[in-house]
């Protein structure tokens, strides 16, 4: 009855906007018109269902009606023959609705910036980051979006100590959001000669890219040090004073990006991914004013703060928020990541459109 109520008060914005636009007032008022037109025209896809049921829900009332009051035998009987088929085109309608409901977060179609960094368990802890940063990779080439490395710092053996890229693509953010939090790994080591497992972690934070408009830095509050790049075991990477260093003075926020040659494109990605913690932090603070229950992207990257487990020697993966465990991991792995992701998405949302309903 609640989604009912709030599609019938859609409906009725639906209306008063089609009003709208045909006002002269609002026709010569060409930024007026095109917020009322996009207004409108998110509403489409709804109505449109909302029609739809709506002349379902009506022609299941009549074949009701034909049933109860029994007149006519053959017409009774040709009206239980066709209600099993409405009431299962009813169901599909408002499944559909109940996504097309489901609240927008406005930073769903941003790029966004997918951060990785090697937590507890040492040189096996690097190799994980490194692992899941290729799965993430495979599966955003596998959506067509594109992967830009902005920094990336290399441990032993091929691993990770912290990576950050920028995802472009169009449902980026949406898709990946719901990756961040600690990921444990369980697995034997190369190096572990008794066959024992070990457990590492690693945390990941996504934060939707920032706009110029909506971040303002002012100069004077960043101090800028450039620095020689160096790779593994301190080695100089080029002999020039190319790696950046930007510090927000205001909230300690430190961003270094070494891997350009360029000290001007290095201070550039380190802005943009400033920018982006930025942004977040605003928006962790908007939401702490709601709820006094607020909890940060990650922890402090310890085993116990979980939210999924990827254990090797048993082929499995567990998402503990949703309790979902797929015996798949090396599909996982190569990044087949809609199995755990879809499943998140439609949680989340679900819960999000009960609290909407439950408030309004």
């Amino acid at each position: 009855m609640q989604v009912l109520s709030k599609l019938e008060e859609m409906s009725r914005r639906y209306g008063e906007l089609g009003i709208e636009l045909s006002k002269p007032e609002v026709i010569s008022d060409p930024a007026r018109l095109k917020k009322i037109a996009k207004e409108r025209a998110d509403l489409d896809e709804i109505m449109k269902a909302y029609d739809d049921l709506t002349d379902v829900m009506k022609e299941i009332e009549e074949l009701r009606q034909i049933v109860e009051e029994g007149e006519d035998q053959e017409l009774v009987q040709l009206a239980k023959d066709e209600l099993p088929a409405l009431k299962q085109s009813r169901a599909e309608i408002e499944k559909k609705l109940n996504v097309l409901l489901l609240p927008r977060d406005p930073n769903d179609a941003r790029n966004t910036f997918l951060e990785i960094r090697a937590g507890t368990g040492g040189e096996e802890a690097g190799l994980f980051a490194a692992d899941l940063f290729r799965a993430y990779v495979r599966f955003a080439e596998s959506k067509g979006w594109r992967v830009e490395v902005m920094s990336m710092s290399t441990g032993q053996a091929g691993g990770i100590k912290e990576v950050i890229a920028l995802v472009r693509g169009q449902g980026a953010h949406s898709a990946l959001k719901y990756e961040r939090g600690v990921h444990r790994v369980q697995r034997i080591p190369a190096t572990e000669s008794q066959g024992r497992i070990h457990t590492s972690a690693v945390t990941v934070a996504v934060l939707p890219e920032a706009q110029d408009v909506e971040v303002n830095i002012d100069p004077a509050e960043l101090k800028i040090d450039v620095y020689r790049s160096s790779g593994p075991g301190g080695q100089s990477v080029n002999t020039t004073d190319s790696a950046v260093r930007v510090t927000h003075l205001p909230t300690n926020i430190v961003v270094t990006c070494q891997d350009e040659k360029s000290q001007h494109k290095n201070k550039a990605k380190a802005l943009k991914i400033l920018k982006a913690r930025l942004l977040d932090r605003m928006e962790q603070e908007r939401q702490a004013e709601r709820s006094r229950e607020r909890k940060s992207q990650v922890g402090s990257g310890d085993r116990s703060e979980r939210i999924r487990t990827y254990n090797f020697p048993q082929n499995r993966v567990t998402d503990h928020r949703i309790g979902l465990t797929l015996y798949k991991l090396d599909h996982v792995m190569s990044g087949e990541l809609h199995d755990i992701i879809d499943p998140l998405a439609l949680h989340f949302q679900t819960e999000a459109l009960e609290r909407s309903l439950s408030q309004s």
